[in-house]
């Protein structure tokens, strides 16, 4: 498993290779963000309601000649005046693409601030570049159910 200065170095050069229009990307996107209110399960701590929502996103290419997978997940909670999220950082293997926390968690990677920061810019470059109309990005963006066990 990769460590997390490594990544954070990759993440920064793919980053950079995806600004200079060099990188292939292949992102897949799954997420309740925009699903109905009233679907969206909630949660009840100390006084406070939480909707709940949740978003994966897949980040594949090749890189340096090997293929290159993460996966991200993030878990927000919004109520009427805060919002908070868990942010998760996953490198399976390449069969693996699967948006279930439970299958995802053996490959877990220790995320600090740094390295959930590393994988946003990643994400905003990505998304600036689509709206550029790159021909370099190919996304998908699907909703999703959520349900809290």
């Amino acid at each position: 498993m990769k460590s997390q200065k490594v990544l954070q170095n990759e993440l920064r050069e793919l980053t950079k290779l995806t600004r200079q229009g060099r990188q292939n990307w292949e992102v897949i996107v799954s997420t309740t963000e925009y699903n109905d209110s009233q679907e969206k399960p909630t949660v009840n701590e100390e006084g406070v309601t939480w909707e709940v929502d949740e978003c994966y996103v897949s980040y594949h290419t090749t890189y340096k000649g090997e293929e290159f997978l993460l996966i991200s997940y993030e878990m927000l909670h919004k109520s009427e005046n805060q919002q908070r999220s868990t942010n998760l950082i996953f490198l399976p293997p390449l069969g693996i693409r699967y948006f279930d926390i439970h299958t995802l968690l053996p490959y877990s990677i220790e995320a600090d601030q740094i390295l959930a920061y590393e994988v946003h810019q990643l994400w905003e470059t990505i998304l600036s570049e689509k709206k550029k109309g790159s021909s370099m990005i190919s996304l998908d963006v699907s909703p999703r159910q959520l349900t809290i066990e």
